[in-house]
């Protein structure tokens, strides 16, 4: 099923906006979690999980942003 470039606009938004922030919440208490148990980690060790978990949260959301930093193609083949 495509989605239209208006809806795939609006869902990045709603994804930036409401999804991102609740995605760090998790990873942070994750991090803070794995501290408490098992000891804090190295700081190395803390950046490489970190940014590990800053490029998995986009893989699902791929298809959704690609081309929204372009003009709308449904415009353009309307007129």
């Amino acid at each position: 099923m495509a989605l239209r470039y208006k809806t795939r606009k609006r869902l990045a938004l709603l994804i930036l906006l409401v999804g991102m922030p609740l995605y760090i919440v998790a990873a942070v208490s994750l991090m803070n979690w794995l501290g408490s148990s098992f000891g804090r980690l190295p700081i190395w060790a803390e950046l490489v999980v970190y940014v590990g978990l800053g490029l998995i949260w986009i893989l699902p959301f791929r298809k959704i942003f690609t081309g929204i930093g372009q003009a709308d193609p449904d415009e353009a083949s309307k007129e």
